[in-house]
């Protein structure tokens, strides 16, 4: 017989009130936000930024999956079996066979990409899982505003037909590598994925924005959400209510009050 009890789940990660939307995930949680107030700090460096990156997204993917990856029902003996016939857990499990695609967007994205990868292998079949590496960085305007991301080489499966595509990407900034990748996999790989998914520590109200109107489905899940250059009446009120006067970047698109260069402070190089 199931077991009553695991028959169902209704598990959502709790989260902050705003008004960007169903798709937009802010996560209430004070640990989470510990962890990324630390790893943010002028004074953390390696090998402590690596540890916080690690841990933050491994809590990130629990969430992720727990809540938006599908469930099937299933019969896995214990170590008991061997005594007590009615040892079996009966009910509901993360469904193994979900096919699966994490994307690595070199710098800051890679280990965040590791991360999610390994989580996934130990949850689910491994050869529904794939992880794709992209290589790309900001482009910008002669005064240092991001107008897109340049490609500079790729590793990637081809299709993505039936894919839970995650991208885990510590800093949602103005959206457009995360845009470029999107469109990429939309519409130059063979079929289309299942549902696109973001991850983020960080996320500014102009990357929400960005990547909903030009994606509009995208799910998105931060740890936290930075808008710290909007007027203070702004501030004053519920995330979203004000949109169109929330800004969260500065006058060369980094996050205020942000962490600065991830992808440079998590490799010790500063190009």
């Amino acid at each position: 017989m199931l077991e009553t009890a695991y028959a169902t789940s209704h598990y959502r990660a709790p989260q902050i009130a705003h008004e960007y939307g169903p798709h937009v995930h802010l996560l209430d949680d004070p640990l989470a936000w510990s962890l990324l107030a630390t790893l943010c700090a002028r004074d953390t460096i390696q090998p402590h930024v690596g540890n916080l990156v690690r841990m933050l997204y491994q809590k990130l993917a629990q969430v992720v999956v727990a809540a938006e990856f599908p469930r099937a029902k299933v019969a896995i003996p214990t170590r008991m079996v061997i005594k007590q016939p009615e040892a079996v857990y009966r009910g509901l499990a993360i469904a193994p066979q979900t096919k699966a695609v994490t994307v690595g967007i070199a710098r800051a994205g890679t280990m965040p990409s590791q991360v999610v990868y390994d989580l996934l292998n130990e949850v689910m079949d491994p050869s529904a899982v794939r992880q794709d590496h992209l290589f790309m960085s900001r482009e910008t305007d002669k005064d240092g505003k991001v107008v897109g991301a340049t490609w500079h080489d790729a590793k990637i499966g081809r299709d993505v037909e039936g894919r839970i595509l995650l991208i885990p990407d510590p800093m949602g900034a103005t959206g457009s590598s995360i845009n470029s990748a999107l469109t990429h996999y939309k519409t130059r790989l063979e079929g289309k994925p299942d549902v696109c998914i973001t991850m983020n520590l960080i996320v500014t109200p102009e990357f929400i924005r960005n990547v909903l109107a030009t994606h509009p489905g995208t799910i998105i899940y931060a740890l936290r959400l930075d808008r710290g250059l909007s007027p203070p009446h702004v501030l004053a009120q519920v995330p979203g209510a004000a949109w169109a006067e929330e800004r969260g970047l500065d006058e060369h698109h980094y996050i205020v009050p942000g962490a600065g260069g991830v992808g440079e402070i998590l490799n010790n190089a500063w190009v």
